[in-house]
């Protein structure tokens, strides 16, 4: 080995320590404390279900859904009314001569309306009059006037038909539809994002083993140096060379601590409510069951189920009421109305209410009105934009099949590579293992020096940590599949409705 390696092994040094002397007072936020219990990844996502932010917003969105629906659903409500009117008036009649004539009335009418699903609108109302004067020719004083009448309008072309009248509740319906299909591909997301921590979790606590477990062995190849320094066995180089991969495996276990912590706010922010102090015990990777995936079957389901595409075909649906609306409302307004009704006088309220069956009094009417604006340009644009938006979100519905597709093929294919990958990874690490015994039994026989040691130590720690992630990669591409697919619900026995999703 050549003298030059003195100046930078020491520049090298200078700066590791500098740097570990600085890292600790950058990770000095204190661990949460309490004891430390088994935490299962059923459990985290339990808790997220019940106290994630996003999930309640999208909670509250789906119970507006349903407010939507009750308002559309009320034009149909019959609606009441109730008028009284009470007027007074004196004047000299210049056609008699009384001086003063003087009129008291007082009208009370009270009626029902309603609306039908043909369009037509049903009013059915009854009032009853009281008139005095001071007038003493008038033959009844006072008189008492009764009426009941029934009036319907009916619209023939345009806005005729209940599949016109009702397009505002079957959109709210299908409204209801898609808002609970956003709430379940929420709770999906969630439980993806929710498994995604828990597995990096994971992955930080047991890659901060592994630092720790290369820093003790630093620790123990820079006391055996020291030793061996002491006997003459060992240069001043080879305890340089081991007090620097001290420094460096002591800066690996800083920033593996601090990757614990991001990690544990990352799974907190999704299970709780500003809970960050609190202890998330013991996790583990969980096994995996049946990890070889059917590209075939999960399509299927993915497109049977897959939230955003169901809500976007239902959205298809709204669409085509809207474009049978417009196309409908195209025709000119041709409304047919007609009114029958019975009124009775007499000199007492009830004698008046009593007649009104007889038929003193009667009338009757029909009416056809007809309106066409010029050109029908207004409605003719209302269709063909009806029309345009249909097309477009058919469009959209077969990309995103198209790309739900191309999703679920990259899920399919990352689980398969992962799942080669930790069967590669786990033999490299057995190799590296082995490689790094048989370097460290030359080193205690005195045929190989600290450098090589570390670089196997070095060797195997990437080994570890990298069968470590492939691991957690595994899992995560798992995680993926199955929010595409929608079996994670079924597979963590997730039951959602009403705006709630539980654990059963």
């Amino acid at each position: 080995m050549s003298s030059s390696f003195y100046p930078s092994a020491f520049l090298r040094t200078t700066f590791v320590l500098a740097l570990a002397s600085i890292l600790p007072l950058c990770a000095a936020e204190p661990a949460p404390s309490g004891p430390a219990q088994q935490l299962t990844l059923r459990e985290c996502i339990a808790r997220a279900l019940d106290k994630n932010f996003s999930l309640k917003i999208q909670g509250l969105d789906s119970a507006n859904a349903l407010e939507a629906l009750t308002v559309s659903q009320s034009d149909f409500d019959p609606s009441f009314t109730l008028s009284t009117t009470k007027s007074v008036n004196q004047a000299d009649q210049a056609s008699t001569t009384l001086v003063g004539t003087k009129s008291d009335s007082l009208d009370t009418r009270i009626g029902v309306t309603q609306k039908v699903s043909s369009g037509a609108t049903v009013n059915l109302s009854s009032s009853l009059a009281r008139n005095s004067t001071n007038n003493t020719f008038a033959t009844l004083n006072p008189a008492y006037n009764a009426d009941v009448s029934l009036s319907i309008s009916q619209p023939l072309l345009k806005n005729a038909g209940s599949a016109v009248n009702r397009a505002a509740i079957d959109k709210a319906e299908i409204g209801v539809t898609i808002a609970n299909l956003k709430y379940k591909g929420q709770v999906l997301q969630l439980v993806r994002d929710t498994e995604s921590a828990y597995y990096n979790l994971v992955f930080a606590r047991e890659q901060l083993k592994v630092r720790v477990s290369s820093l003790e062995l630093a620790q123990k190849l820079y006391e055996e140096n020291k030793t061996r320094k002491n006997t003459g066995v060992a240069t001043d180089l080879d305890v340089l060379q081991a007090e620097v991969g001290v420094e460096t495996s002591r800066r690996g276990v800083i920033l593996a601590q601090q990757s614990v912590r991001d990690a544990e706010d990352g799974l907190l922010n999704l299970i709780g409510q500003f809970e960050f102090n609190t202890n998330l015990g013991e996790v583990s990777l969980p096994a995996v069951d049946n990890p070889t995936p059917n590209f075939g079957v999960s399509l299927q389901m993915a497109r049977d189920t897959q939230p955003d595409y169901v809500a976007a075909t239902n959205s298809l649906k709204q669409l085509e009421i809207d474009v049978a609306t417009a196309k409908r409302n195209r025709m000119p307004a041709l409304d047919l109305g007609g009114a029958v009704g019975y009124n009775a006088r007499d000199n007492s309220a009830g004698g008046a209410l009593d007649r009104l069956p007889n038929g003193d009094g009667y009338s009757w009417q029909v009416d056809l009105s007809l309106k066409m604006p010029w050109g029908r340009r207004l409605d003719k644009a209302r269709y063909q934009t009806a029309l345009n938006s249909y097309q477009r979100q058919q469009t959209s519905v077969r990309q995103m099949e198209q790309n739900l597709e191309v999703l679920v093929r990259s899920a399919v294919r990352s689980v398969e590579t992962n799942l080669a990958s930790v069967a590669i990874s786990r033999k490299a690490t057995g190799l590296s293992e082995k490689q790094y015994e048989l370097e460290k039994a030359r080193f205690d026989a005195g045929l190989s020096t600290s450098r090589r040691v570390l670089e196997a130590q070095d060797d195997l720690e990437t080994a570890r940590v990298a069968e470590l992630q492939a691991r957690v990669n595994l899992r995560t591409a798992m995680a993926e599949l199955q929010r595409l697919d929608g079996s994670s619900l079924g597979y963590y026995n997730i039951l959602v409705e009403d705006q709630q999703a539980t654990v059963r």
